[in-house]
């Protein structure tokens, strides 16, 4: 697999359509600066997916478009097309050449396609990735980029080695699977919270739906048996209107037995409240402690692994020391000062003795000279009488001018030489001032990595908290998911479709009682029991609107209708009605007023129903008022039935929902909620969800602000990580500094060098012309003398000759023996000079380095010991509290079994005091038929005509023809042969008075019927299977999408650890060619976790013992990253590189190595260099040339 072109339509600088051809080897792009070399690099990163725009050297996307120049207008589009010769199949398309295109239009607008076909980013991207190239784009090593290997951090390099192997497309994939998982488990909670609220819910309505299923056929048995009956009674009262009462007696001794009876009943059915009611509490009590208890172990198991990460962080071995003693180096400070003080008096002496000898040597040596030119002048004196005093003369004059100028030579070297030793003073001062500097930056260095280790742990600090918070939010969401599931559900049951709501729908009513009032927690089954059918009724503002409604119904066929009124006045005597006439004619009572004349009616110490009930809208006060007069609340039975004999006018209602008043009594209940305790369910839950929310949103501020502290924590530890870098990069720049001090230190002390012994040499010179003007001028002396005497003064000059020269050789011998004894005084002195005082300064600097070095290795200790106690007692208390909510679990299970069981007994005994009061009600009333005198025999038939038309709809006359006595019973049976025969049964009312009997007690053992209960279980039914079915397939996803990041991992772990290892080795290879005997190495910063380690550099050129990539020079630095990038190519081979100029910065010697390399990678890989090194031309097997014109990119090509 290889490039083969590459074309370009209105990219960057290239206006006009531009193709380049590539073939598999080295191909090169060379150009003037500027000419858009790099746009071609530009454009191979784009059309594979950069996304980047500062990647692409632009301030956003639209920059690559071509923007056009002086003499070409803009373009509106850039697009550029990558042709891959895929014969090999490295690609996982079925085309042996596969053609990428990328189009950005001005707009924004943008399209990918491949082979014509248009796709998405991603399928360019997962494309690739199977070749090693991906988002990370190592295989295109533009400018600049190389040192951006360098700073990237550990795993930004991991991620230039896990493009490499391929794994990205997992990594994304993993990614994807992720997220998906998150928001499954936001709508798994959300339906599991749902479903259960349904689950809960399905009871209740299906025995309601139960209750009505078997009420359908109960009622049609008790109309029937009702008929037959009231027609017997009708016949009968109308043939014994004479007939006497009897049997008034039997029906006493019944009617006590059936009180005495019920008042047992009732006793059972108090003494099993009483214990229902501290059942509830304990089951409250258990719950409450099982949430605490576990509530208590999440945060011991948080406490416990932050205790256990802050030890392991703290844990480090005690610091140990590899330079030397401070004592010792104290020490040999004190010998070396010894030593100096001891040196510098034997050099003083040997100075002193040095310039004695000097003196002799240089009185001898002038006496010899002179001796000599006496007698050189004595033998030139006749030669010098021959040829003329003249010429003399004139000698005598030229050595004069040479002096003169070899002395003005003489001082101009002297001047360099004070400047020359100047200079090496001023270095040296600067030279040992930079070495404090940088020994004081060691100290500096190891604050900023301690202060770059706190940032670290604030941030891990506040990276938990705003995790905590988040998690804290979550739960607050989940908690307003589950109130909205719970209104969501009881709406369900509060969606009421009876005609009442219907009236209420049509806005005949204003309102449900329930919606309108408030009942506190204890007496709200009280108040609907208080309410009886009417606490489902609906509110009018008068009775005229009562009445209007009631005709709508009746015309709507919506069934029967409840209504309440807010003209109604509570009160049965004449001041009661009085002040109803009054109120009338003022202005509308407040629903206070309202309340306190309801509660006249109610003796003081006694609580009124009135007093629990808050009317929500004031207008309706009236009517609740009216609905609750004389009604007074009772704990339990035995203070209602106190209450009842001391008040027998009021009404009592119990917590429990039973209702004493007067004659009547009933109560038992039923298992479902009344529409008052499910609306004030509904409105709890509201508040619960508002609650929720606003805890919520305080979280979210919270977490927002604590996600803020993070972003603040994560960039101290980025301006903390700056600020080691800035000081390695400060340490590097003295080191550099250092350099060039020592440079010019050896320069100016070279100069000194070079100018003292020119200095020594002009004053030889100046000695010697000095002794040869004395000797011409003695001639001209001698020469000017008589004859005569000239012979007396050789013979004296020859004997003053010899005894100079013999002294003089005496002298230099001994000057020479001072001279070697002072040279090696100043050669010991000059070894031990300033040795005392960089030893001293040297002990500190250890002193201070083991100093803090002890100290921080004491303050981890504390915080490590700190850490440990508190990681312990956390598993101490884990323990203690995972037995605690072991105890706590099954007290809280035998709490409810407990309460289930009290609830099942008072179920049975509240249908038995059911029965029993039945029966009661039945024996009353015959006893109080039987008492009525025969007078009353007609008024009861006529009222038992009219009970007939009212609940039968039929007159007496065809109720008797139809269903008299005479009319037999037809009974459908079924015979040995399956077939139905109806069979005909004479009237016996015993029989029909059990068949009523049975049908009533079975109609009141029923309860309440809700005649809409069949319809909404079924709708609430298939609405729970819906959800339950939903809820398994969501679990079977989730399992199948953690199977799959399970499986991702694995793979990438694997992948990963094979690569790293590959890439480890080809990095020291590769670092071995380009830094002979230096070393460099890839080190894992976690490489006991696999999945998440990054990856170190270290590398040391020959010669040198630092590690820091930073202190490398910017060629080494450069070499570091090609050998990385180039283990990374041969690890795991691209089919292609990009090269930008990578090798600008290196020598002739490093880019013999770098084009060795590149050699090697070309039998792999294809690769294609921008280059301006003639040398990387030459091992091209092709060049392309980019040339600029009036702002436009042309391309022209030569193979080689």
């Amino acid at each position: 697999m290889h490039l083969k072109t590459l074309t370009l339509r209105g990219f960057k600088s290239f206006a006009s359509a531009t193709t380049l051809k590539f073939e598999p080897g080295i191909t090169c792009v060379v150009g003037p600066n500027g000419s858009g070399k790099s746009n071609v690099v530009d454009a191979l990163a784009w059309v594979m997916g950069e996304q980047g725009a500062k990647a692409l050297r632009g301030g956003n996307m639209a920059d690559v478009v071509f923007a056009g120049t002086s003499s070409r207008p803009a373009l509106g589009r850039a697009e550029v097309s990558l042709t891959i010769d895929n014969t090999d199949g490295a690609l996982p398309i079925d085309y042996s050449e596969v053609t990428i295109s990328r189009t950005l239009f001005r707009s924004g607008g943008s399209e990918y396609a491949i082979n014509g076909t248009a796709c998405r980013l991603l399928d360019i991207q997962e494309l690739l990735s199977d070749t090693g190239m991906g988002r990370q784009m190592h295989v295109i090593v533009g400018q600049g980029q190389l040192d951006a290997v360098l700073h990237a951090t550990p795993e930004e390099r991991r991620g230039f080695i896990e493009e490499a192997a391929g794994v990205l497309k997992h990594r994304r994939r993993k990614d994807r699977a992720l997220r998906k998982l998150e928001t499954m488990a936001a709508n798994l909670n959300r339906l599991e919270d749902l479903t259960a609220e349904i689950r809960r819910q399905l009871g209740p309505l299906a025995r309601q739906a139960d209750v009505a299923r078997r009420a359908q056929v109960i009622q049609a048995d008790l109309r029937d048996a009702k008929s037959r009956l009231y027609a017997d009674d009708y016949a009968q009262l109308s043939a014994q209107l004479a007939s006497e009462s009897q049997g008034e007696r039997e029906l006493g001794e019944q009617r006590a037995a059936a009180q005495a009876e019920l008042g047992r009943l009732r006793g059972v059915l108090a003494e099993l409240e009483a214990a229902a009611q501290t059942a509830g509490p304990r089951v409250r009590a258990a719950a409450d402690t099982v949430v605490a208890l576990t509530t208590l172990r999440e945060r011991l198991g948080s406490i416990q692994s932050l205790a256990r990460e802050r030890a392991r962080f703290l844990d480090a071995p005690a610091p140990t020391f590899s330079g030397p003693d401070p004592e010792e180096l104290e020490g040999q400070a004190r010998s070396a000062r010894a030593a100096e003080a001891e040196l510098h008096g034997e050099q003083e002496a040997a100075e002193q003795a040095l310039a004695g000898a000097s003196e002799r040597r240089g009185a001898a040596e002038e006496a010899e000279r002179t001796a000599e030119h006496r007698l050189a002048a004595v033998h030139l004196g006749v030669a010098d009488r021959r040829e003329g005093l003249a010429r003399l003369a004139g000698q005598v004059a030229a050595r004069e001018s040479r002096i003169e100028a070899a002395r003005a030579e003489r001082g101009r070297l002297a001047a360099s030489l004070v400047e020359a030793e100047e200079r090496a003073r001023a270095a040296e001062a600067d030279y040992s001032e930079l070495e404090r500097d940088i020994a004081a930056s060691v100290g500096v260095g190891e604050d900023l990595e301690a202060a770059h280790a706190r940032a670290l742990a604030a941030a891990d600090t506040a990276d938990r908290s705003a995790k905590q918070l988040a998690e804290a939010e979550r739960a607050e969401r989940s908690r307003v998911q589950v109130a909205t599931a719970q209104m969501d559900t009881l709406a369900l049951s509060l969606d009421r479709r009876d005609g009442t709501a219907q009236l209420v729908a049509d806005g005949h009513a204003a309102v449900l009682v329930p919606q309108a009032i408030s009942v506190a927690e204890p007496w709200r089954a009280a108040i609907a029991a208080a309410l009886g059918d009417f606490a489902e009724a609906a509110l009018t503002a008068d009775l005229a609107a009562a009445l209007a409604a009631l005709d709508h119904a009746r015309a709507a066929d919506a069934g029967s209708v409840r209504l309440a009124h807010a003209g109604a006045r509570a009160g049965t005597g004449a001041r009661a009605r009085e002040e109803a006439q009054a109120a009338s004619a003022a202005e509308p009572e407040t629903h206070e007023q309202g309340r306190r004349a309801g509660e006249r009616e109610v003796p003081a110490g006694l609580t009124a129903a009135l007093d629990v009930v808050e009317v929500k809208e004031p207008q309706y006060a009236a009517a609740i008022t009216a609905l609750l007069s004389r009604t007074a609340l009772a704990a339990d039975l035995a203070e209602a039935r106190d209450i009842a004999a001391a008040h027998p006018h009021l009404r009592i209602v119990t917590a429990a929902g039973d209702v004493i008043d007067g004659a009547r009594v009933s109560g038992g209940g039923s298992a479902a909620g009344s529409l008052i305790e499910l609306q004030a369910r509904y409105d709890e839950a509201a508040e619960a969800g508002a609650a929720a929310e606003a805890r919520a949103g305080e979280l979210q501020r919270e977490r927002e602000a604590a996600d803020a502290a993070a972003e603040e924590a994560r960039r101290a530890v980025a301006a903390s990580l700056s600020a080691v870098r800035d000081a390695d990069a400060s340490a590097a720049q003295a080191n550099q500094k250092l350099a060039r001090l020592s440079a010019t230190l050896r320069s100016a002390q070279a100069e000194v060098e070079r100018t003292g012994p020119a200095i020594a040499r002009l004053d030889t010179e100046l000695a010697a012309h000095a002794e040869e003007l004395a000797e011409l001028r003695e001639r001209l002396v001698v020469a000017e003398k008589a004859p005569q005497d000239a012979e007396a003064d050789l013979t004296e000059a020859q004997r003053e000759r010899d005894t100079a020269a013999e002294a003089a050789t005496l002298a230099r011998r001994a000057e020479t023996d001072a001279r070697l004894q002072l040279r090696t005084i100043q050669e010991r002195v000059s070894a031990l000079s300033g040795r005392a005082q960089q030893l001293a300064e040297a002990a500190e600097a250890e002193r201070t380095a083991r100093r803090r070095a002890e100290e921080r290795h004491r303050r981890r200790e504390a915080a490590a010991r700190v850490a440990d106690g508190v990681r312990a007692d956390a598993d101490a208390a884990l323990a203690a509290i995972a037995e605690s909510v072991a105890r706590a679990q099954d007290e809280r299970e035998a709490a409810e079994a407990a309460q289930t069981e009290h609830q099942r007994e008072l179920a049975a005994a509240r249908a038995a005091i059911d029965d029993a009061s039945t029966r009661l009600t039945e024996l009353t009333d015959a006893a109080h038929r039987e008492q009525l005198a025969r007078a009353e025999l007609t008024l009861r038939l006529e009222a038992l005509a009219t009970r007939i038309s009212e609940e039968l709809a039929l007159d007496a006359d065809t109720l008797v023809e139809e269903f008299g006595p005479h009319m037999p019973l037809v009974e459908v049976t079924t015979d040995a042969d399956g077939e139905e025969v109806r069979v005909e049964q004479p009237y016996v009312r015993e029989q029909q008075e059990k068949r009523l009997k049975r049908a009533e007690r079975d109609v009141a053992r029923l309860g309440k019927i809700n005649p809409l209960a069949l319809e909404e279980h079924a709708a609430l039914n298939e609405r729970h299977n819906f959800l339950a079915t939903q809820v398994a397939d969501i679990k079977k996803s989730r399992a199948d999408l953690l199977t799959i990041v399970r499986e991702i991992d694995e793979r990438v772990e694997r992948v990963f650890t094979e690569a790293y290892a590959d890439t480890a080795r080809e990095f020291t290879g590769v670092f071995d060619r380009l830094f002979p005997g230096g070393e460099g190495r890839l080190v894992l910063t976690d490489p006991e976790d696999m999945l998440t380690t990054g990856i170190e550099v270290e590398a040391r050129p020959a010669g040198k013992k630092v590690k820091r990539l930073s202190l490398l020079s910017g060629g080494e630095r450069s070499l570091t990253a090609i050998a990385l990038l180039v283990a990374i190519f041969k690890a795991r081979p691209s089919p292609f590189y990009v090269m930008d100029e990578v090798e600008a910065a290196l020598d002739d010697r490093n880019l013999d190595r770098l084009l060795g390399i590149f050699a090697e990678l070309q039998r792999d890989s294809q690769l294609i260099v921008i280059t301006h090194q003639k040398r990387t031309m030459e091992i091209a097997d092709a060049l392309y040339g980019v040339s600029m014109r009036d702002g436009v990119s042309a391309v022209i090509s030569q193979r080689l």
